[in-house]
């Protein structure tokens, strides 16, 4: 069993007051290193509008290397600009991906819309950033570099971008069905994973990497894949069906092996990290997100709401094996 240490949140949205589009939310962090600090994406969102619907959007802030409780830097703007009328991003974009190509950033990131006979629909972008990672220009015309397909109907989703032996690798999440809950509908959705030479043409696996352990309607999302001591090491969160919006069935961190990348080995009583007895991280825990720094393995994750009200850390003590 792995053991995290908790070190606290990182992060509370509601406190940031004069920035109009970042009131609540602070979604999926996902970093990218420099020389003195690390840059934390993550997504947002605005008050809702007169109707009640939200948009999303996605940001940074910059912590201190030396200390990852001190923020240096908040972005100013949000990294991308939502869709034109009718694209796939059009009301949001959540969650956001990076990784270095050569001296640009790349981004991979979850764009949605709005539907009628269910909440949203969701496909996976691309951007490139050729300011250190400060704002992006979406690559192509408007639309996704990774959408539905025959054996993948809908709500394509989390993506994270990692290279290995020179060879891009996207995980993410497809949705197999929605599911009534009291009326309203609910997303099934199990995690995938696509491969490519150059970032941009996507050759899917076709197969669910991770076996359901909870229940068949058991959700799993933010699968992040770090390579460590000779082995394929996966975080990711997982939920039941329905009534998950609070303790007794909401998100938790589970963890699988893998030796190719391709068949996984699940065995959640390895993950080493579990709810609090009280505070912002007491009901639920997810989207976790694992990097090396300085000698030394970290996570953040989210809390209570799906990080309604921030991210925090956790350091890994020991190795991962």
């Amino acid at each position: 069993m792995f053991t995290w240490r908790k070190k606290g949140r990182i992060f509370i949205p509601q406190e940031i007051t004069n920035i109009d589009w970042l009131k609540s939310f602070a979604q999926a962090p996902a970093i990218l290193k420099f020389d003195d600090f690390i840059r934390v994406y993550f997504s947002c969102r605005p008050n809702p509008d007169e109707k009640g619907q939200y948009v999303s959007y996605s940001a940074y802030l910059d912590l201190n290397r030396k200390n990852l409780f001190e923020i240096m830097n908040i972005a100013k703007e949000p990294i991308f600009k939502l869709g034109a009328k009718g694209t796939f991003d059009e009301f949001g974009t959540y969650p956001t991906s990076v990784i270095w190509k050569g001296n640009d950033v790349m981004a991979y990131y979850a764009g949605w819309t709005r539907c009628e006979s269910v909440p949203f629909n969701v496909a996976i972008g691309a951007a490139i950033s050729k300011n250190n990672g400060e704002t992006f220009e979406k690559i192509g015309s408007g639309g996704p570099v990774l959408s539905y397909s025959i054996n993948e109907p809908f709500v394509l989703s989390g993506p994270k971008i990692r290279q290995f032996n020179g060879t891009y690798y996207l995980f993410y999440i497809a949705g197999r069905k929605w599911i009534e809950n009291e009326g309203k509908p609910e997303p099934v959705y199990k995690i995938r994973m696509a491969h490519s030479n150059n970032g941009l043409n996507w050759i899917k696996e076709d197969k669910d990497l991770i076996e359901s352990k909870l229940e068949e309607n058991e959700a799993q999302a933010s699968p992040d894949v770090f390579y460590h001591n000779n082995k394929y090491h996966m975080f990711f969160c997982y939920r039941y069906g329905l009534d998950f919006r609070g303790k007794a069935k909401g998100y938790r961190i589970g963890y699988a092996y893998s030796v190719d990348l391709v068949n996984w080995e699940r065995d959640d009583s390895k993950a080493g990290i579990d709810v609090s007895e009280e505070g912002w991280d007491s009901e639920m825990i997810s989207y976790p997100h694992v990097f090396e720094l300085d000698g030394r393995i970290y996570m953040m994750y989210l809390g209570n709401q799906v990080g309604k009200e921030g991210f925090g850390i956790a350091e890994l003590e020991g190795e991962l094996k």
